[in-house]
């Protein structure tokens, strides 16, 4: 893997890793997760693409507390910062709001999107019991937390990959809950009533086994974007990428071939 590097955007420091050559793709990870769930994707696609994976603010090695809406303000002050005109996106579950955000904002600064698991943009409600995990962590600690969200099932891998599971048991230890500490939860981000109008190439992937909620949301967001397409990747749940790299990276990287090279 490349060697982690960082940015400052309003004295927090972001960290960030760059590899590989050709067009850009820029990768947002999921709530309590960091820049290295994408390492079976790096492996593989770093031949034919440019691979930018942020530790989101407020999660990983990154400073701050999480915000999206900061999120997305993070997003262009890397891309400036690597003399980026135009990027592909590619957002995971909560990550995937940011990216759908940055398609919104500026259209022609982003080539195409890939939507993995997203949930409902059209609501701020969510699947995970935040009012009940802040409880948990201020009644009983991180720890606690932690426990109970390793058996939740938007975080049980399919994969008897025994590394994989380990990448993804560090992650869950070094997400620093600075969001579940607070008072109160910050507002997310819903998708503007111009969604329909998007003209941005859209790929929505999740997995034969995600939640029903999420595979809902996730058609229904295919008939919705006018440009989308959708793939279902087998013997996987909320994280494809980590429960079946293979088919999930081929069917990336035939989607970006034919938008992000332009």
């Amino acid at each position: 893997m490349s060697q982690d590097r960082y940015f400052t955007r309003d004295q927090v420091q972001l960290r960030y890793r760059d590899e590989g050559q050709g067009p850009a793709v820029l990768w947002l990870h999921g709530w309590t997760l960091d820049l290295q769930m994408w390492e079976p994707q790096v492996e593989a696609l770093r031949d034919t693409f440019r691979l930018i994976c942020l530790d989101r603010r407020g999660f990983g090695l990154s400073g701050g507390e999480p915000s999206l809406g900061q999120d997305v303000q993070d997003v262009w002050a890397l891309c400036e910062a690597l003399g980026l005109a135009r990027v592909a996106l590619v957002g995971m579950s909560q990550g995937a709001r940011v990216a759908i955000a940055c398609a919104q904002a500026r259209p022609d600064s982003v080539s195409c999107v890939v939507l993995d698991g997203p949930p409902n943009f059209a609501s701020a409600r969510s699947e995970v019991p935040l009012a009940h995990f802040r409880e948990l962590v201020r009644t009983r600690g991180m720890e606690e937390f932690r426990r109970e969200w390793r058996a939740h099932s938007l975080t049980r891998l399919r994969s008897p990959d025994q590394r994989l599971h380990a990448l993804l048991e560090a992650m869950i230890t070094r997400y620093p809950g600075a969001d579940l500490r607070r008072g109160a939860p910050a507002l997310p981000l819903v998708a503007g009533p111009d969604l329909d109008s998007l003209r941005t190439p859209v790929l929505i992937i999740y997995g034969d086994h995600e939640s029903r909620a999420r595979a809902a949301a996730a058609r229904a967001l295919a008939e919705r974007l006018p440009c989308a397409e959708q793939r279902v990747i087998p013997s996987s749940g909320h994280m494809p990428n980590l429960d079946n790299p293979s088919d999930y990276n081929a069917a990336v990287r035939e989607f970006l071939a034919r938008h992000a090279a332009r």
